[in-house]
């Protein structure tokens, strides 16, 4: 019989105290091998959400998280192995960008993603959003991926932080995101599981992120950083803006066709220049992180020329195939509503997370665990901070089913944006750099 009550742990940190390693390791052994209910488990996220963790007892959750399954070991695959975490936000789709261009220029790049977590979208539902692309590949396969490749873009396996997996949907449901602790705990010990050495963290702040100002994004830029150093990699981060949505796409298979063409430069690549600019700069340090340039603005200006030659997209679009993905056949919403604007003026504020609950209301994310996600589904923004509008021109385009709720949508998004008479100063895209 064990030595630990876990009610008594629960009581433990709703008073504020620090829990040992040894509670720590039984709590989360027991919740992940089943022997401990939903409902306590629950409780202590709540408690720990409320009164916070300790470094050290971050760093102890996450070493028992990442070591509640195997630790990836890619040192026989030639060149330096980089990945890069977004805490999230709405419409942030450059992991699908900046990947291929990563990879394409000679870094490994062995990215292990998630599912959408509350109104933030998951670049695991976008990739399965293409008709017949395959995230649940073996540890054997992921390996065979990696040295064809450079790449693969896979899910959790069973054998990966299965701790994270259970508690990670668990969150999402019981209003315990927004925890720094947990977010950390989260986030590094998948990382620390991927076999990689060096990592580029994209922590966002504003209204679309889970951190809504930047003293709370710094601080958690720094304890992943310090974690992240505790096990031995190289990290830098960035605090980047989620003032607004990011791109003009939200919703997985718009999502998709927003990095085709951003990734072939086509025509309408223009069209999403922020949402290329943060991909760019993100794999620039990566670039630069892996040692092919001497500085962050040479490692820029390699990723933007591998983007530019049309290398990325090749590489995006053969690990589509050897994914088993079709990226020629991407589904396309059967029902479509323009939002009009009520005034004009200039568009002065987002509430990007009222907008990314908008697109959940129309399908493209889930309410509930149990929901299933339509892939078409989603919301075209097509006025952003400081575009000027008149009365009755359209605003966003929504993209669902028949079905579709597009009354409840656009109030939504309607509520989630201010209008003015001046146009409002807009912040650039990375605000800080932690390296």
């Amino acid at each position: 019989m064990s030595k630990f009550i876990p009610a008594e742990i629960i009581k433990k940190k709703r008073d504020g105290k620090s829990l040992t390693e040894d509670e720590i390791k039984f709590f989360i052994s027991a919740y992940t091998d089943g022997s401990l209910p939903d409902y306590q488990m629950s409780a202590l996220l709540m408690a720990i959400l409320l009164k916070g963790m300790s470094l050290e007892e971050t760093h102890f959750l996450t070493q028992t998280m990442l070591h509640s399954g195997d630790v990836l070991d890619f040192s026989d695959l030639i060149g330096f192995k980089v990945d890069k975490h977004s805490t999230g936000g709405v419409g942030d789709k450059t992991s699908l960008i900046l990947a291929p261009i990563v990879a394409a220029a000679g870094l490994v790049v062995p990215m292990i993603s998630g599912r959408g977590l509350g109104h933030t979208g998951g670049t695991l539902d976008k990739l399965e959003s293409i008709p017949g692309f395959v995230t649940g590949q073996t540890l054997t396969e992921f390996r065979k991926l990696l040295r064809a490749h450079s790449l693969g873009l896979i899910g959790q396996t069973k054998e990966i932080c299965p701790a994270d997996k259970k508690i990670y949907a668990l969150r999402d449901v019981t209003g315990t995101v927004e925890s720094i602790p947990l977010i950390c705990a989260s986030i590094m010990s998948k990382k620390l599981a991927e076999g990689i050495n060096g990592l580029v963290l994209d922590v966002k702040f504003g209204s679309g992120a889970f951190m809504k100002t930047q003293a709370d994004a710094e601080s958690l830029a720094h304890k992943l950083k310090d974690i992240g150093e505790r096990g031995g990699k190289t990290v830098v981060a960035f605090l980047t803006n989620m003032e607004q949505p990011l791109g003009r796409m939200i919703g997985n298979a718009l999502e998709i066709e927003e990095c085709v063409s951003i990734l072939k430069q086509d025509e309408n690549a223009h069209l999403y220049k922020d949402c290329e600019e943060l991909s760019v700069f993100l794999a620039g340090a990566m670039l630069w992180l892996g040692g092919l340039e001497s500085s962050f603005e040479d490692g820029i200006m390699l990723a933007q020329s591998f983007l530019e030659s049309g290398l990325a997209y090749e590489r995006f679009e053969a690990i589509c195939r050897a994914q088993g993905g079709n990226l020629q056949n991407l589904p396309k919403a059967p029902a479509h509503h323009t939002i009009l604007s009520p005034s004009p003026g200039f568009v002065t504020t987002m509430d990007t997370e009222g907008i990314g609950y908008a697109s959940l209301i129309l399908g493209a994310g889930r309410i509930k665990s149990s929901d299933i996600i339509n892939f078409v589904a989603g919301i075209e923004c097509l006025k952003k901070i400081g575009d000027p509008v008149k009365k009755g021109e359209p605003l966003a385009i929504l993209h669902g089913s028949l079905g579709s709720d597009f009354n409840a949508a656009e109030s939504r998004y309607l509520k989630s944006l201010t209008f003015g008479a001046t146009k409002p100063k807009t912040s650039p895209l990375v605000l800080k750099v932690i390296a």
